[in-house]
């Protein structure tokens, strides 16, 4: 996971809220169970497939009352997960997408990273993995599953060049160095004196003259070339 080890939230603070979608019910009902025992995180509903999970944010947007996270499973009837986590970013850039499923097939891992996704767990993963994966992405994070975080490293290996950062300019640097540390665009505007406008227009450049798909992808190379340490393990 590309972060600072993880302690879980003040019981005081608000919970991290979690919407659940999986097309088994076996699975969201596991989950809402172990979720329920978690006292800084609190499932505010669950679905079935894709299109239910839209229709159920809708509702809660309506009330006010949208989840922090969506835990999402990927092969799902109706509409899948990266159709849906592509949907709920467009709508709902504030919510915060984690693929839970059991495929680790780089064309997969990419598909939903390149939709929005925040992470990548597997569902062999232990429930407090989970827990923490979630806590991770709330505070903007990137939990990746290290399997998933390990293929994800050799898809980036390139030719040997003398500088791969040679494209970037200082501030792209320094906006890389951030992203590879959590950081938001409104958070990294801020930390660097400009706009939102502008970090997002930065993000862009670099995701562009680097050849990356995503921010994650940002973030491991950061790691790769030594702009920042590796998470501890």
């Amino acid at each position: 996971m590309l972060g600072e080890r993880d302690e879980p939230n003040d019981a005081k603070e608000p919970r991290i809220t979690v919407l659940i979608v999986d097309d088994h019910g076996v699975v969201r009902r596991g989950m809402q169970a172990y979720l329920a025992m978690v006292p800084d995180i609190e499932v505010v509903g669950e679905a079935a497939d894709g299109q239910q999970a839209l229709n159920r944010l809708q509702a809660l947007a309506r009330a006010g009352q949208l989840p922090d996270v969506v835990l999402m499973d990927l092969l799902m009837p109706r509409m899948d997960g990266v159709e849906a986590t592509a949907t709920i970013k467009a709508l709902y850039s504030e919510i915060d997408v984690i693929v839970l499923t059991s495929f680790i097939e780089e064309s997969k891992v990419q598909a939903a990273l390149e939709a929005g996704a925040t992470g990548y767990l597997l569902k062999d993963a232990e429930a407090d993995e989970i827990a923490t994966a979630i806590r991770a992405a709330h505070r903007g994070e990137m939990p990746l599953a290290p399997v998933i975080a390990a293929r994800l490293m050799r898809a980036l290996r390139t030719p040997a060049q003398a500088d791969p950062l040679a494209v970037l300019t200082e501030r792209e640097r320094e906006v890389l160095i951030l992203i590879a540390h959590g950081r938001a665009n409104k958070t990294i505007a801020s930390e660097l004196g400009i706009t939102e406008r502008t970090a997002r227009t930065h993000v862009s450049n670099i995701l562009g003259k680097l050849g990356l798909a995503s921010r994650t992808q940002a973030a491991l190379f950061a790691v790769r070339e030594g702009l920042v340490s590796p998470p501890p393990s």
